[in-house]
């Protein structure tokens, strides 16, 4: 047997790892394009 199985640093479950870097990833793009839209109406 593998020893790293033996020896788990993180008993986390991965899909909720996942989900959030999904989530964290999205509100920073969903914010970069309300950004955008708030200067490109502001501008003209």
């Amino acid at each position: 047997m593998n020893t790293f199985e033996q020896d788990v640093q993180s008993k986390r479950n991965d899909a909720t790892d996942s989900a959030v870097g999904f989530i964290v990833s999205f509100g920073f793009f969903a914010t970069m394009f309300i950004i955008a839209t708030v200067i490109k109406y502001v501008a003209g």
